[in-house]
């Protein structure tokens, strides 16, 4: 009887602690399912280039149910994608254009996510010998000498920033000497070095591409070339297939503790530098804009 007794207990013990088990494993690797899964994020081609699109994603998506789906086109079409309805969420760089898509009420909390810099890019031997000089001196003697210039050409963030530096300087390039690429920061940088050609280029982007490159960092550190990442939601007041909980989801994770430390250590190891600095909870006038 005691036998029987104790065999039955050990199988009450073994079966509670299986279900236990069970239970604990589920919690850690099957996050409850959302309502809609699927999030569409327009993203500049930079995050995706950069690499950094494949180190947040799975994370997130692994730990939430979502799952996303990117289109990185320039900043100026994933904008247009906002205005359509046709994306969830806008992670992009280029604030006076954002902050038209929000007045304009396509967008709604926008927020500071990331910066790094822009870098003015060229051959090694640097016809124009602009080296060292603030972004005004170098492009005044890229125009001087018309020195071979790709542009993206993509209305992306970094073509709107391109545009603006020569608008400050009262500088319409032109063919022959510069061209506009229409393509992504990775095929550009690509076009530019096969010519060797100056272009302009974010940090992240040129590191993520550097081993393919004989283009040379020629300047750097000007004020005028921050770069600073936003991300928002589509407003699902006005577009209401927008997935707005996904969405929510992602701009939270990407603000959190957890997200901003991906983000600050992102590329430390390969390139012993962050491609990006993390500014969740900042304002543009704490990094200087």
């Amino acid at each position: 009887m005691r036998k029987l007794c104790s065999l039955v207990l050990m199988l009450m013990l073994i079966v509670f602690s299986g279900c236990a088990m069970s239970t604990s494993q589920q919690g850690k690797t099957n996050p409850p399912a959302p309502a809609n899964k699927d999030i569409i994020l327009a993203t500049t081609t930079s995050t995706q280039d950069s690499g950094l699109l494949d180190v947040l994603l799975p994370v997130f998506e692994s730990k939430t149910g979502y799952k996303i789906k990117t289109i990185a086109v320039g900043t100026g079409q994933a904008l247009a994608m906002g205005e359509k309805g046709e994306a969830d969420i806008l992670l992009v760089h280029a604030p006076d254009a954002e902050k038209k898509v929000v007045a304009a009420g396509s967008a709604v909390n926008r927020k500071l996510v990331m910066h790094n810099d822009f870098i003015l890019v060229g051959p090694p031997n640097d016809a124009a010998l602009i080296k060292g000089k603030n972004v005004t001196e170098a492009l005044t003697a890229l125009a001087k000498i018309q020195a071979s210039f790709i542009s993206r050409g993509d209305d992306s963030g970094t073509h709107k920033m391109e545009k603006s530096l020569w608008k400050r300087i009262n500088i319409t390039p032109a063919s022959p000497w510069y061209k506009e690429a229409g393509a992504g920061m990775g095929q550009t940088l690509k076009i530019a070095d096969e010519k060797q050609a100056y272009t302009l280029s974010d940090r992240a982007t040129y590191l993520a591409q550097k081993k393919n490159l004989s283009l040379e960092v020629l300047v750097e550190g000007d004020a005028k070339l921050l770069n600073i990442y936003h991300v928002m939601e589509v407003n699902p007041a006005k577009f209401s297939k927008a997935n707005n909980a996904g969405a929510k989801a992602f701009i939270d994770f990407l603000l959190s503790a957890e997200g901003q430390s991906l983000i600050s250590t992102f590329g430390k190891d390969k390139f012993g530098q962050p491609l990006f600095f993390a500014d969740g909870g900042k304002t543009e006038k704490d990094i200087g804009l």
